[in-house]
Protein backbone atom coordinates (compact mmCIF):
# COMPACT_ATOMS: atom_id res chain seq x y z
CA UNK A 1 0.00 0.00 0.00
CA UNK A 2 2.39 2.48 1.53
CA UNK A 3 5.75 0.42 0.39
CA UNK A 4 8.76 1.61 -1.10
CA UNK A 5 7.90 1.53 -5.22
CA UNK A 6 3.85 2.20 -4.44
CA UNK A 7 2.48 5.11 -5.11
CA UNK A 8 1.09 7.15 -2.42
CA UNK A 9 -1.86 8.08 -3.83
CA UNK A 10 -2.98 4.32 -4.63
CA UNK A 11 -2.40 4.10 -1.28
CA UNK A 12 -4.36 6.40 -0.22
CA UNK A 13 -6.99 5.57 -2.47
CA UNK A 14 -6.83 1.84 -1.70
CA UNK A 15 -7.00 2.89 1.98
CA UNK A 16 -9.94 4.64 1.53
CA UNK A 17 -12.32 2.13 0.00
CA UNK A 18 -11.32 -0.60 2.05
CA UNK A 19 -12.13 1.71 5.27
CA UNK A 20 -15.44 2.15 3.39
CA UNK A 21 -16.25 -1.50 3.16
CA UNK A 22 -15.36 -2.22 6.88
CA UNK A 23 -17.42 0.53 8.08
CA UNK A 24 -20.52 -0.65 5.73
CA UNK A 25 -19.77 -4.10 7.07
CA UNK A 26 -19.25 -3.34 10.70
CA UNK A 27 -22.75 -1.17 10.46
CA UNK A 28 -24.63 -4.17 8.77
CA UNK A 29 -22.69 -6.17 11.67
CA UNK A 30 -25.35 -7.24 14.28
CA UNK A 31 -24.51 -5.82 17.88
CA UNK A 32 -21.93 -3.81 16.43
CA UNK A 33 -20.48 -0.77 18.57
CA UNK A 34 -21.79 2.63 17.42
CA UNK A 35 -21.29 0.39 14.09
CA UNK A 36 -17.42 0.85 14.39
CA UNK A 37 -15.52 -1.88 12.54
CA UNK A 38 -13.76 -4.49 14.93
CA UNK A 39 -10.07 -3.52 14.49
CA UNK A 40 -9.11 -5.24 17.68
CA UNK A 41 -10.05 -8.51 16.06
CA UNK A 42 -8.26 -7.99 13.15
CA UNK A 43 -4.18 -8.44 12.67
CA UNK A 44 -3.02 -8.08 9.09
CA UNK A 45 0.33 -8.14 8.07
CA UNK A 46 2.17 -4.11 8.37
CA UNK A 47 1.97 -2.76 4.64
CA UNK A 48 4.47 0.22 5.81
CA UNK A 49 4.03 4.06 7.10
CA UNK A 50 1.58 6.59 5.39
CA UNK A 51 2.85 9.87 5.12
CA UNK A 52 -0.29 10.69 7.13
CA UNK A 53 -0.05 12.82 10.66
CA UNK A 54 -2.62 13.73 13.28
CA UNK A 55 -1.38 16.86 14.85
CA UNK A 56 -1.43 18.03 18.38
CA UNK A 57 -4.50 20.15 17.54
CA UNK A 58 -6.46 16.97 16.32
CA UNK A 59 -6.03 17.71 12.79
CA UNK A 60 -5.19 14.88 9.97
CA UNK A 61 -2.59 15.71 7.22
CA UNK A 62 -2.13 13.66 4.38
CA UNK A 63 1.33 14.26 2.56
CA UNK A 64 1.86 17.65 4.75
CA UNK A 65 -1.55 19.21 3.37
CA UNK A 66 -5.07 19.43 6.12
CA UNK A 67 -7.33 16.74 4.82
CA UNK A 68 -10.48 19.03 4.47
CA UNK A 69 -13.02 16.35 4.21
CA UNK A 70 -14.37 15.54 7.62
CA UNK A 71 -16.18 12.76 6.32
CA UNK A 72 -13.02 10.86 5.18
CA UNK A 73 -11.58 12.08 8.59
CA UNK A 74 -14.53 10.92 10.07
CA UNK A 75 -13.83 7.69 8.06
CA UNK A 76 -10.41 6.97 8.70
CA UNK A 77 -10.42 7.78 12.60
CA UNK A 78 -12.96 4.55 12.33
CA UNK A 79 -10.38 2.32 11.27
CA UNK A 80 -7.58 3.63 13.82
CA UNK A 81 -5.75 1.16 15.84
CA UNK A 82 -3.03 2.04 19.16
CA UNK A 83 -0.50 -0.73 19.49
CA UNK A 84 2.30 0.02 22.29
CA UNK A 85 3.57 3.98 21.40
CA UNK A 86 2.39 3.20 17.68
CA UNK A 87 -0.76 4.28 16.08
CA UNK A 88 -2.16 2.57 12.68
CA UNK A 89 -5.24 2.21 10.63
CA UNK A 90 -5.96 -1.01 10.03
CA UNK A 91 -8.13 -3.13 7.58
CA UNK A 92 -8.60 -7.08 7.29
CA UNK A 93 -6.02 -7.20 5.03
CA UNK A 94 -3.76 -4.38 5.62
CA UNK A 95 -2.31 -2.26 7.99
CA UNK A 96 -0.12 1.22 7.75
CA UNK A 97 1.27 3.26 10.08
CA UNK A 98 0.73 7.33 10.93
CA UNK A 99 2.34 9.82 13.32
CA UNK A 100 0.08 11.20 15.64
CA UNK A 101 1.31 14.14 17.44
CA UNK A 102 -0.48 14.09 20.88
CA UNK A 103 -3.50 12.03 21.26
CA UNK A 104 -5.59 11.12 18.04
CA UNK A 105 -8.53 12.71 18.90
CA UNK A 106 -9.86 16.57 20.42
CA UNK A 107 -12.77 16.61 22.70
CA UNK A 108 -14.52 19.72 21.69
CA UNK A 109 -17.63 20.10 23.68
CA UNK A 110 -18.86 18.89 27.15
CA UNK A 111 -22.55 18.43 28.11
CA UNK A 112 -23.35 18.07 31.91
CA UNK A 113 -26.22 16.55 33.63
CA UNK A 114 -27.18 16.79 37.30
CA UNK A 115 -24.73 18.16 40.06
CA UNK A 116 -22.70 16.64 42.35
CA UNK A 117 -22.90 12.81 42.76
CA UNK A 118 -25.45 12.67 40.14
CA UNK A 119 -23.10 14.56 37.51
CA UNK A 120 -22.52 12.77 34.36
CA UNK A 121 -20.24 14.82 31.84
CA UNK A 122 -20.14 14.07 28.15
CA UNK A 123 -17.67 14.90 25.35
CA UNK A 124 -17.95 15.27 21.67
CA UNK A 125 -15.04 14.56 19.72
CA UNK A 126 -13.64 16.21 16.66
CA UNK A 127 -15.08 13.31 14.36
CA UNK A 128 -18.27 13.28 16.32
CA UNK A 129 -18.76 10.91 18.42
CA UNK A 130 -19.98 11.04 22.17
CA UNK A 131 -18.19 9.79 24.83
CA UNK A 132 -20.00 9.55 28.82
CA UNK A 133 -16.90 9.60 31.28
CA UNK A 134 -17.28 7.06 33.32
CA UNK A 135 -15.39 4.12 35.40
CA UNK A 136 -14.39 2.67 31.69
CA UNK A 137 -13.93 6.34 30.10
CA UNK A 138 -11.81 8.07 32.10
CA UNK A 139 -10.24 11.30 32.02
CA UNK A 140 -6.49 11.78 33.76
CA UNK A 141 -4.22 14.47 33.60
CA UNK A 142 -0.70 14.86 32.59
CA UNK A 143 1.60 18.05 32.73
CA UNK A 144 1.57 20.53 30.45
CA UNK A 145 5.01 22.40 28.71
CA UNK A 146 3.60 25.37 30.28
CA UNK A 147 3.11 24.22 33.90
CA UNK A 148 -0.34 23.72 34.19
CA UNK A 149 -2.33 20.30 33.44
CA UNK A 150 -3.53 19.03 30.18
CA UNK A 151 -7.07 16.45 30.37
CA UNK A 152 -7.25 13.77 28.27
CA UNK A 153 -10.33 11.25 28.20
CA UNK A 154 -10.16 7.66 27.24
CA UNK A 155 -12.44 7.48 24.03
CA UNK A 156 -11.98 3.34 23.16
CA UNK A 157 -9.13 0.39 23.53
CA UNK A 158 -5.97 2.34 23.96
CA UNK A 159 -7.11 5.85 21.71
CA UNK A 160 -7.42 8.99 23.70
CA UNK A 161 -8.84 12.62 22.83
CA UNK A 162 -7.43 15.84 24.52
CA UNK A 163 -9.58 18.25 26.11
CA UNK A 164 -9.13 21.83 25.02
CA UNK A 165 -8.57 24.51 27.37
CA UNK A 166 -11.52 25.69 27.28
CA UNK A 167 -13.12 22.79 28.65
CA UNK A 168 -9.88 22.41 31.39
CA UNK A 169 -11.17 25.38 32.82
CA UNK A 170 -14.73 24.34 32.76
CA UNK A 171 -14.03 20.85 34.91
CA UNK A 172 -12.05 23.41 37.04
CA UNK A 173 -14.81 25.00 37.75
CA UNK A 174 -16.69 22.27 38.82
CA UNK A 175 -13.45 20.67 41.00
CA UNK A 176 -13.51 19.67 44.34
CA UNK A 177 -11.21 18.77 46.90
CA UNK A 178 -11.27 15.41 48.40
CA UNK A 179 -9.35 12.90 50.47
CA UNK A 180 -7.42 10.12 48.24
CA UNK A 181 -5.23 7.68 49.73
CA UNK A 182 -5.01 9.92 52.24
CA UNK A 183 -4.34 12.79 50.31
CA UNK A 184 -6.05 16.06 49.70
CA UNK A 185 -6.57 15.59 45.88
CA UNK A 186 -8.09 18.79 43.35
CA UNK A 187 -10.49 16.67 40.92
CA UNK A 188 -14.33 16.23 39.59
CA UNK A 189 -16.54 13.62 39.75
CA UNK A 190 -19.13 12.22 36.48
CA UNK A 191 -21.20 9.04 36.97
CA UNK A 192 -20.07 8.23 40.64
CA UNK A 193 -16.40 7.98 39.68
CA UNK A 194 -13.43 10.86 41.06
CA UNK A 195 -11.12 11.64 38.91
CA UNK A 196 -8.20 13.16 40.39
CA UNK A 197 -6.24 16.59 38.47
CA UNK A 198 -3.77 17.14 40.93
CA UNK A 199 -2.43 17.47 44.30
CA UNK A 200 -4.63 20.53 45.92
CA UNK A 201 -2.06 22.21 47.21
CA UNK A 202 -0.53 22.24 43.01
CA UNK A 203 -3.79 23.07 41.86
CA UNK A 204 -4.85 26.15 44.04
CA UNK A 205 -0.81 27.68 43.27
CA UNK A 206 -1.27 26.79 39.79
CA UNK A 207 -5.03 28.91 39.63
Amino acid sequence: MANQGQSANHGLEGLTTAAKNAAKNAANAEGAKKGLPPVHLWNPPFCGDLDMRIASDGTWFYLGTPIGRPALVRLFSTILKREGDKHFLVTPVEKVGIRVDDAPFMAVEMQKHGEGHHRVLSFRTNVDDWVTCDAAHRLRFEQAADGGLTPYLHVRADLWAKVTRALYYDLVDMGEERMVDGQPMFGVESSGEFFAMADAEQVRAAL
